[in-house]
């Protein structure tokens, strides 16, 4: 047995005590009035973009259009301008006019709140439907984002190449209880404290990790 995997319920609950997650993130707030569809919409946005972006993006767009049946019928061009500065603006006004007609003919018009459902419709992938059925209904998911999946692999619980991969494996060692607070957790962990490039050792609660003293650490 993976000898750091023994480690995790201490971790999770002292990552639970020494660290504040109750601050405003982006993702919180794009789904704090648990909208179904805007933040869905706000995650395909999301997609290779800066989160401030995908704040602003956003924003404008559910000022014009914030139903599928008002982006299914928005002129193309006029979408691809609101939603422009969030980068590849074609590809995704192809995608959120996608998720909205299939929405509407599929699901009558409302976001369903199963992975299987959600990844059903071409353009939604396993992040944003775990986000999706994290932030909106509650249900115990794992979104993978890059801190997500660099943290377990760094703390020596998973030896994977992929955010895909990541979840799969998260999902047969971490306990359910975890899952509902996880990407929040470890997104402000791996922003603040458990960085990509000189990470602040000194400060992390877990003084066992495999990768302490590695490289350029920060103490």
């Amino acid at each position: 047995m993976n000898k750091y995997l023994k480690n995790i319920p201490g971790i999770m609950d002292a990552l639970e005590k020494h660290f504040n997650y109750n601050e405003e993130t982006t993702l919180k707030r794009m789904s704090k009035k648990r909208d179904p569809f805007k933040t869905l919409i706000s995650c395909l946005l999301s997609l290779r973009t800066q989160d401030k972006n995908t704040e602003m993006v956003s924003k404008k767009l559910f000022a014009v259009a914030d139903t599928p049946e008002e982006i299914a019928n928005l002129p193309t061009q006029k979408l691809e301008e609101l939603i422009f500065s969030a980068g590849h603006y074609r590809k995704k006004a192809q995608t959120l006019k996608h998720v909205s007609t299939v929405l509407i003919e599929t699901f009558k018009s409302k976001v369903p709140d199963t992975k299987e459902e959600l990844m059903s419709i071409k353009g939604v992938g396993p992040k944003t439907a775990n986000i999706v059925l994290v932030f909106v209904f509650q249900k115990p998911a794992l979104p993978i984002d890059t801190h997500c999946h660099r943290i377990p692999n760094r703390l020596g619980w998973v030896a994977t190449k992929t955010p895909e991969k990541t979840e799969v494996e998260l999902g047969k060692i971490l306990p359910r209880k975890y899952w509902l607070g996880f990407n929040e957790m470890f997104v402000s962990f791996g922003q603040t404290v458990c960085l990509p490039i000189s990470p602040w050792c000194g400060k992390c609660p877990e003084k066992s990790c495999p990768k302490t003293g590695v490289g350029e650490r920060r103490r």
